[in-house]
């Protein structure tokens, strides 16, 4: 066999991890190290965790950087320089790459995106892909450059979205599409096959960082389409919700109805919560309301009987 490639991985949470057990299970490469964030307090108690990437590392005594910001870590980077890495290899990292490491490597760094880029550059493009009813997605793999996502390709892999699947879903299947891709781009190098390909700039957009508010149901100016994709693209994180009376009501799933309300009105008949949209009326099927247990509309609404008074959506 011939040499082996020296490579880096920079990630940190658990859509890295099988991507980098593929680097580390793979005969051509030696993984010389990983590159992560530091520990953070998590749970009630505030301890601290380690991000999914250095807990994978650590089981597997490969050689572990913790840092929150590689750029200024010069030790570190002294270190990186005597390694003689082919390639980094990166993933979810949650950090920018300065020139300095950008140009280390032998063949330069490489990222994995969850989109066919140029489409979706940014944070979020599993959510963004759902939430503009998207039939397809991807993996893409470029070389990086300082601009966000907007280096040449060197590989990607397409996949259906179904028409129901939600975020979670999505990014399971897309993780694992990730270490497959990982693996085709491995054998590309090996074989002297890796052609750059400039990204199209008039096929540019964008899917910014997702916030809180970007859940809100917005039920007097949105359509079936709309809030269907809303609640799917936003499940579970950061999740879709509206205001019950003066209460916040988490939405977990939608079904559409026969009947008719106007836009935004809202209806308790026969047990079902519902709310008219622009286009038909919605029945909200699973919800949470603040402080209590996931239930059905109707558990909910049998639990608000004795309080009396009006049920109102969004007030």
């Amino acid at each position: 066999m011939t040499k082996k490639l020296n490579v880096v991985f920079c990630g940190t949470p658990d859509f890295s991890v099988p991507t980098l057990e593929e680097l580390f299970q793979n005969p051509a490469i030696n993984l010389v190290g990983v590159i992560t964030m530091p520990d953070r307090p998590a749970g009630r108690g505030q301890e601290l965790k380690s991000p999914p990437v250095a807990e994978f590392a650590k089981a597997h005594n490969i050689r572990l950087f913790q840092v929150e910001n590689i750029n200024r870590e010069e030790e570190v980077l002294k270190t990186l320089e005597t390694l003689e890495i082919d390639f980094y290899l990166v993933l979810a990292f949650a950090q920018f790459l300065g020139s300095r490491v950008l140009t280390m490597p032998k063949l330069g760094c490489f990222n994995i995106h969850t989109s066919i880029l140029p489409k979706y550059r940014g944070a979020a493009p599993i959510q963004y892909a759902l939430l503009n009813g998207d039939t397809s997605t991807g993996v893409s793999i470029q070389k990086m450059v300082k601009a966000m996502d907007a280096g040449d390709l060197v590989h990607f892999d397409e996949i259906n979205i179904a028409p129901d699947e939600n975020g979670e879903s999505l990014y399971n299947r897309l993780k694992l599409q990730a270490a497959v891709s990982t693996k085709a781009l491995i054998e590309k190098i090996l074989n002297d096959k890796i052609v750059y390909t400039p990204q199209n700039p008039d096929g540019v957009s964008f899917a910014p960082t997702l916030k809180k508010e970007d859940g809100f149901l917005n039920f007097k100016e949105s359509d079936y389409k709309k809030l269907h994709n809303q609640v799917r693209a936003l499940d579970p994180w950061p999740g879709t919700y509206c205001h019950l009376n003066s209460q916040r009501l988490k939405v977990y799933a939608i079904e559409k109805l026969q009947r008719t309300l106007k836009p935004g009105e809202t209806s308790i008949e026969h047990g079902f919560l519902s709310v008219g949209l622009t286009d038909c009326s919605i029945r909200l099927t699973k919800v949470q309301l603040e402080g209590k247990k996931m239930c059905t509309d109707t558990e909910l609404l049998n639990g608000l009987k004795n309080k009396g008074g009006e049920v109102i959506l969004n007030p």
